[in-house]
């Protein structure tokens, strides 16, 4: 159905900005409301459905080059991603990807309106996101990824980091982009740290005109869709490679080098700062300060066990890294781990802050150089992470930004032939998941109370979906995907393996041996498989039952595409 345009490209819905965007308002729509794909998991939580799930996907041409726009509806539950959404997303990018490999130029468009995982459907969010990330880093070798960015809602949360990895941002003035929102921040930092009432300081720590200053976006435009028209179609037609923000590890830890985390930050003093660090040069310490045994976490001791007797070569103190071997096979082990010293406060406790995401990616990239002409080596990210940190400053300086660097890192390692295999004897919660495990070709986690895999802390859950701590609980049992313990997180069949009888808390040979085995295992698993993407993960017997909406998603899309 043909609709009348909006001047506002913000005040428009979903089906409308794809309308604007591409040629002549003429498009294919998939997987639209007639096809009453909703989400299996809301009625059950007593939320009506929407028979397009939020998400809107179009396939048509933009000056005459074959695109697809992927539009989330920022009016159906914030734009949130959960089961069927985010499988649209990840299922139409992996279509755009496979025309690619063939020869035929597919365009990618994202209109991110979005506050991230669906809380009603949280690990089935982050799932998705993950592959949708998966995606993006593959697709940017064939195409520009573009992500607009308006100004209802923004984009928040995992989408965040999405957009991070995209080969170009385009937002409006009004637009947000940020890891955590607001409210979130004021919920986990408190009120000083961040008021989530006051609008101005909002946009001036995430607002569009703050994140182009900063680097964080390429160009802020008019809230009108000639001018985005005009600006996505310039790019389409620019030949000119850009070298993805993720990529540049050395100017964005140059960046941070500048900063000073003990004095309260100006949106105005970053951007001068993202001006300088263009040439200026970073102090390298590589020293390592050792914590005190209350304050090292589970990370910790399990990477000074696997690494064994390995020298670490790690930059920072919350990011170890070491080379070793298992058997015959070279592995590099990267754990996130307290530091009380922290330059960053929000991030002493185990938290991916702006240094360790950068600090991740610049240590796979190295290994990724090391062994572009001899065997791959593993790489085996030890997973227990709190979630990543809540802050001003982190906002501020772009922690999607990091975060997506790490992303992109593990996924392109993966992608040129490296093992990536994420061991959890711990927590793994949010967007510190997304960045540091998710990405792997291989999940492995201990059967432990002490293992916890989720979008958001409990506290700040219940917050977002306006329930109480009781409440939660309660539709946790209703939904697995809500749940925080491991055996529920299995049931959505992205591990590889949950293993029995490990002591978590005090490991020694006996349990290093194990866990060498399994890792062992799950590296000859990739190697016979072949397969360098995370399809994988919807093949096992959990999958068929536990995320069978995201495999009839894949399937009717197939059907559609052409």
């Amino acid at each position: 159905m043909i609709r009348t345009l909006k001047t506002s490209f913000v005040e428009s819905n979903g089906r409308e900005r794809v309308h604007g965007i591409l040629d002549n308002g003429t498009y294919k729509e998939l997987l639209g409301p007639w096809d009453d794909l909703e989400s299996p998991h809301l009625e059950p939580q007593g939320i009506v459905p929407q028979s397009d799930d939020g998400v809107i996907i179009a396939k048509g041409t933009i000056n005459k080059q074959l695109a697809v726009v992927i539009s989330i509806e920022a009016n159906f539950l914030g734009g949130g991603i959960g089961e069927v959404s985010g499988s649209k997303i990840a299922g139409v990018l992996e279509m755009a990807l496979k025309d690619c490999k063939a020869g035929t130029k597919t365009i990618p468009v994202l209109v991110l309106d979005t506050g991230g995982v669906r809380l009603q459907e949280a690990n089935y969010g982050v799932l998705s996101i993950a592959e949708i990330c998966a995606a993006i880093v593959e697709l940017r070798r064939y195409v520009p990824v573009i992500a607009v960015i308006p100004g209802k809602i923004g984009a928040f949360g995992g989408m965040s980091i999405t957009a991070g990895l995209c080969s170009t941002i385009i937002m409006t003035r009004g637009g947000r982009l940020g890891l955590n929102g607001p409210e979130v921040i004021e919920q986990e930092a408190g009120i000083r740290e961040f008021d989530s009432k006051d609008r101005l300081l909002i946009w001036r720590t995430i607002g569009g005109e703050q994140r182009a200053a900063a680097g964080f976006a390429d160009v802020m435009i008019e809230d009108d869709i000639e001018s985005i028209i005009e600006v996505i179609s310039s790019y389409i037609n620019d030949d000119t490679i850009l070298v993805p923000r993720t990529e540049q590890v050395s100017r964005y830890e140059t960046f941070l080098s500048l900063v000073d985390p003990e004095h309260r930050l100006s949106s105005e003093k970053v951007g001068l700062l993202w001006t300088e660090s263009k040439n200026a040069v970073i102090k390298e310490d590589k020293s390592i300060i050792l914590e005190s045994e209350e304050a090292m976490g589970r990370g910790r001791k399990w990477f000074d066990l696997l690494r064994d007797d390995a020298l670490e070569i790690g930059d920072i103190p919350s990011v170890r890294v070491a080379d070793s071997m298992i058997g015959e096979k070279a592995v590099r082990f990267i754990a996130v781990v307290p530091d009380s010293q922290n330059r960053f406060p929000r991030a002493r406790k185990g938290e991916v802050g702006l240094q360790e995401g950068w600090s991740i990616a610049k240590h796979v990239r190295e290994a990724m150089e090391e062994d572009k002409n001899s065997e791959k080596r593993t790489i085996v990210a030890i997973v227990d992470v709190p979630g990543q940190a809540y802050g001003y400053h982190e906002e501020l300086l772009g922690i999607h930004q990091a975060c997506a660097a790490a992303v992109d890192a593990y996924a392109s390692a993966r992608l040129n032939g490296h093992p990536v295999i994420a061991f959890i004897p711990g927590n793994a919660i949010s967007g510190a998941f997304l960045a540091h495990g998710m990405q792997a070709n291989r999940l492995i986690a201990l059967r432990d109370d002490g293992v916890n895999v989720h979008v958001m802390s409990k506290q700040s859950a219940a917050r977002i979906t306006q329930r109480s701590l009781e409440e939660l609980e309660a539709a946790t049992k209703k939904v697995p995907a809500m749940a925080y313990d491991v055996e529920s997180f299995e049931k959505l069949g992205a591990l590889s393996s949950l293993v029995d009888g490990v002591e978590a808390d005090t490991p020694g040979k006996k349990e290093r041996d194990i866990i060498y085995k399994e890792i062992h295992l799950a590296i000859e698993d990739v190697w016979m498989d072949g397969s360098i993407d995370l399809s994988v993960r919807l093949k096992s017997s959990f999958a068929q039952s536990g995320r069978a909406a995201s495999i009839l998603v894949r399937e009717k899309l197939s059907e559609q595409w052409n």
